[in-house]
């Protein structure tokens, strides 16, 4: 099978690391950058264009898109993928633009249209999913953040894609988060948010953010994202009359309080985990790979996506009230 990578930045090369490593799966990157096609093709030792265009009269047999651009290129990048016959998996959108009308021709194509949501192939949701299930109610605080010129330590925040307003650095945490959140604890359907901003960033958005969170289940939930924190985040504590569960977002930071001991128990969810110098330690490869697999596993027939463009569209509505402050 060959594989065509839209964008060869971080989350392109993440995907073409993973897809190497599957020896039936050639890649053909895909760059408007020079520089990024040559140090994709020494590494990755793939063939690369300047542009699809190319990338298609190039090499032949491409049968599968993945893109990995700035968030707000992606809807047109999509549809050039789908009215080309390739099936498409994108990186989240943070924006709706297109989704009805890709939608439509991924169906009129027969093509499949796959989105990204990283956590949701985490077995840390998994377990939390069924636990708080057990529960007649469970409630949540959670505390997402790192400091936004931390998240690229390469490169300055302003040269990708989080200097936009429209997908800024706390808009795309949101965009994490909401899909696990709403997949544990049921559709958002009422939200009280306060922002403001505690950095002195040249930034044109808020750069933290207090939400209360209702959700249809009866759930409330209290969320904290903010691109302030100068030690990176992620800090979860669920709690009821039979539950209480907190994690780190690390792959061995998982704990359950036991009731009946009356005692803290870790959570063992992997023997061992995969993780990219020059990340956080909460971010692991395992569920890169696992959404990946599902979108080849999609092609093949079976239906092994956990969400999609659908969900998406109540996800981002739920951001955009979010930002608005109610």
């Amino acid at each position: 099978m060959k594989v065509m990578i839209v964008g060869l930045g971080s989350m392109g090369c993440r995907r073409a690391r993973i897809l190497r490593k599957w020896g039936d799966i050639q890649c053909v990157g895909v760059d408007t950058s020079q520089e990024r096609r040559r140090r994709a093709k020494e590494r990755f030792h793939m063939e690369t264009a300047a542009s699809i265009e190319e990338a298609i009269g190039n090499s032949e047999g491409i049968s599968a898109a993945l893109v990995c651009t700035p968030p707000l290129s992606h809807a047109a990048i999509i549809r050039i993928c789908l009215e080309r016959g390739l099936h498409v998996f994108t990186e989240i959108n943070l924006v709706s633009d297109g989704y009805e009308e890709n939608m439509k021709l991924a169906a009129r194509m027969g093509r499949i249209l796959f989105l990204s949501s990283t956590f949701l192939y985490r077995e840390e949701i998994n377990y939390i999913k069924k636990e708080v299930q057990k529960c007649p109610r469970a409630d949540y605080t959670y505390h997402v953040g790192q400091y936004l010129p931390d998240w690229h330590p390469w490169e300055d925040f302003n040269s990708f894609f989080v200097r936009e307003k429209a997908s800024n650095g706390c808009r795309e945490l949101f965009a994490i988060e909401l899909p696990w959140l709403q997949y544990v604890f049921g559709k958002v359907s009422v939200v009280q948010a306060y922002k403001g901003n505690l950095t002195k960033l040249p930034l044109g958005y808020p750069d933290a953010y207090h939400v209360i969170i209702q959700h249809e289940d009866g759930a409330t939930g209290s969320l904290q994202v903010d691109i302030v924190s100068r030690k990176a985040v992620r800090s979860l504590e669920i709690y009821g009359e039979q539950i209480y569960i907190s994690w780190n977002g690390s792959p061995f930071g998982l704990k359950q309080y036991d009731i009946r001991e009356k005692k803290e128990m870790d959570i063992v969810l992997y023997q061992k985990t995969e993780h990219t110098d020059g990340y956080n330690e909460s971010i692991i490869e395992d569920a890169y790979q696992a959404e990946l697999q599902a979108f080849l596993w999609e092609i093949e027939g079976r239906k092994m996506a956990k969400y999609g463009f659908k969900e998406d569209i109540l996800t981002l509505q739920a951001i955009d009230r979010i930002e608005g402050g109610a």
